[in-house]
């Protein structure tokens, strides 16, 4: 096997043999050439470039004799582990990567299109996977160990990472690394399939007119890509206040105040949970509050906070359809530290959301609005659900694709009231009579 293949796809005889010892060895003179302290002061692209120059000239110095191709992949590579996260840096350069999953070092997936795919690396050693994980918690104050063997991360350049590692995890030290896509217009989600032109005017008017609003589903669902996309359509003028476990959404108005959640140190303090960001939010004189996702006591302050005057506002929660979401929600709120019955927890929730929004990942990776229902209950009535739009998937084609088609159902009165009320049109689609309250206003003219 030439250097060159053995650079491109380090397989068993190359990343674990021949190969990985000659990246260790570059890696060991470039790091004896360098002044750290002098590296410490550059900026991340001057340091790179530092080490490219440097270890360029210890090849040309010391050899081995190579192509133009060969020797630029050598470099990179050694700098990689240098300075990145060795093999992952060309994984996370690739836009068409959603999420990379290292299940001990001879194994390594990667999400495409929704679809995942085994890739022919594996790290040279179970020690270099550590030191990659130690350097990624390390740049979030955290440290991981047998003590302390699941930790919560995050890259610089924002991709959410997870660490588990023996005893618990018996296949070895696991990193998943989630990255999200840039952020998506409504309009351009439909030419992805995950709505269509009538619900996206729909979702507008019901952001506008200031609907309680929770997306709904699954992991990898595409959940927070929706949530950004509804949040992109609030006023201008609005003070909009994100919280968030990690920093994901990517809001473009000029009034934004994003808080973020923070973990206890490694002595075990300084914890500040979503919940002690949503008691505080409320204090900030918000017009409207975003949740990247609720999962725990905090559900019963932002539904208070929903009821009691801060309308508008949005929120995630893991359910696999709009019912189920409903009754998370209430065993979330269920676990606060304060004890309210689950009857008042009822007329909360009744009281605070207005809409579902439940989203679907298929097996051809394809992730959809599969239902927005309005809840059209009160107090203390049984759960009403008024679904006004689904999608009717049809069977599997032999190539594994998902087709269907959106089906509209017309929109509750009271829903249609808010909407006129907020000058929202009422897309045709969903076929929605005048409702008593534009009726009477139009007699009164």
């Amino acid at each position: 096997m030439s250097l060159r293949s053995r650079i491109n796809t380090p397989e068993e005889n190359g990343s674990r043999g021949e190969d990985g010892h000659l990246v260790s060895s570059y890696r060991a003179k470039l790091l004896e050439e360098i002044d750290l302290a002098e590296m410490s002061s550059l900026a991340a692209a001057e340091r790179r470039a530092r080490l490219e120059r440097v270890l360029g000239h210890i090849i040309s110095r010391e050899g081995p004799v190579l192509s133009t191709v060969e020797r630029s992949q050598l470099i990179r590579r050694v700098v990689d582990e240098a300075l990145g996260l060795g093999i992952l840096e060309p994984l996370l350069e690739d836009a068409s990567i959603t999420e990379i999953m290292v299940n001990g070092p001879d194994a390594i997936f990667v999400e495409r299109a929704g679809r995942v795919e085994q890739l022919p690396l594996r790290f040279p050693s179970h020690d270099q996977l550590m030191q990659t994980i130690e350097r990624i918690v390390s740049t979030v104050n955290r440290r991981v160990d047998e003590s302390n063997p699941m930790v919560d991360a995050r890259l610089p350049s924002g991709e959410r990472v997870n660490v588990i590692i023996p005893p618990l995890a018996l296949t070895g030290a696991t990193l998943t690394i989630r990255r999200f896509p840039r952020s998506f217009t409504l309009h351009e989600m439909t030419g992805l399939g995950s709505l269509d032109e009538p619900m996206v005017y729909l979702l507008a008017g019901l952001v506008q007119a200031k609907s309680n609003i929770i997306v709904s589903g699954a992991t990898g669902t595409g959940k927070t890509t929706l949530l950004n996309a509804l949040s992109g359509l609030i006023p201008e003028h609005e003070r909009i206040i994100t919280i968030e476990d990690s920093a994901e959404l990517q809001l473009q108005q000029a009034h934004v105040i994003r808080l973020e959640s923070r973990p206890p140190n490694v002595e075990g303090k300084g914890q500040v949970t979503i919940r002690d960001l949503v008691r505080n939010s409320l204090r900030m004189r918000p017009d409207r509050i975003v949740v990247g996702e609720v999962r725990g006591g905090e559900s019963l302050d932002m539904l208070q906070a929903m009821s009691t005057g801060h309308d508008g506002s949005l929120a995630t929660v893991h359910a696999n359809s709009a019912e189920d979401a409903l009754m998370r929600l209430k065993t979330l709120a269920s676990m606060s530290d304060v004890a309210v019955p689950f009857e008042a927890l009822h007329d909360q929730i009744n009281s605070a959301v207005d809409v579902i929004i439940q989203l679907t990942r298929f097996p051809d990776g394809a992730r959809r609005i599969t239902e927005i229902a309005i809840l059209d209950s009160h107090g203390a009535e049984p759960y009403r659900l008024a679904t006004v739009a689904r999608f009717h998937a049809q069977p599997m084609t032999p190539d594994g694709r998902v087709h269907g088609a959106f089906q509209y159902f017309p929109l509750p009165r009271r829903t249609a009231d808010r909407l006129y009320l907020a000058s929202q049109p009422i897309p045709q689609a969903f076929g929605v009579a005048q409702s008593p309250l534009e009726l009477a206003t139009r007699e009164a003219r």
